[in-house]
């Protein structure tokens, strides 16, 4: 249905190394020039990526049947990355409601969930616009 209407996976990639300060220098680099300056500082770049499932007109979204650790990625990772790679203006997280949750097998996160814990972090976290939309049978 997405791909249908043009939404795309989208995928940044990027390098990291083991040195705070030399990550703090290349975020905002090009994916190359990360990697230059990693070596030109005597570090080992490493090479990683985010994906999001579907992206258009700077807004991603992502569709999570899955376990709870993944919703916490979701949100604090990748729509967050998307985001500060200036990549995305908003994140769409969606997620079944607990009547169709308790139809699924054990550990899948629920919208309602999900919600009570992002209110629970408090105002501006995560720092990317949100909406949290919740699926029932």
């Amino acid at each position: 249905m997405f791909r249908e209407k043009e939404w795309n996976e989208s995928r940044v990639s990027y390098w990291v190394t083991k040195n705070e300060s030399l990550i703090r220098k290349t975020l905002t680099m090009p994916s190359d020039e990360q990697k230059q300056e990693i070596i030109a500082h005597g570090e080992e770049p490493i090479f990683s990526y985010n994906q999001t499932d579907f992206v258009k007109d700077r807004v991603a979204v992502e569709i999570q049947f899955g376990k709870y650790s993944f919703v916490a990625y979701d949100l604090f990772v990748k729509h967050l990355a998307f985001y500060v790679g200036n990549h995305i203006d908003v994140g769409v997280e969606i997620l079944p409601m607990k009547s169709l949750q308790s139809q699924m097998s054990s550990g899948v996160a629920y919208y309602e969930g999900e919600l009570y814990n992002i209110i629970r972090h408090g105002r501006g976290v995560p720092a990317v616009p949100l909406v949290v939309a919740g699926i029932a049978p």
